[in-house]
């Protein structure tokens, strides 16, 4: 048989047990989250715009583009 101090603690440290599973779970969401977010700033919503109208645009356009290098920006 136990002693009678055991049976008080096997409650807390199975919540204890509980609590860190919570908290590194909570930790990784978190890093998933933020390494998989859209970047939103207003170059990378021009560089995504151009890559679109690069993926439509006719091949030989393309090859010409990819030889010449990218256009010049306006500012």
């Amino acid at each position: 048989m136990g002693r009678r101090g055991d049976v008080g603690r096997a409650p807390v440290s199975a919540l204890s047990f509980l609590a860190i599973a919570v908290v590194m779970s909570a930790v990784g969401c978190a890093v998933l989250y933020l390494r998989s977010r859209q970047p939103t700033s207003l170059e990378s919503g021009i560089d995504a715009f151009r890559r679109e109208m690069d993926a439509l645009s006719p091949e030989e356009e393309r090859a010409r583009r990819s030889r010449n290098g990218p256009p010049p920006r306006s500012t």
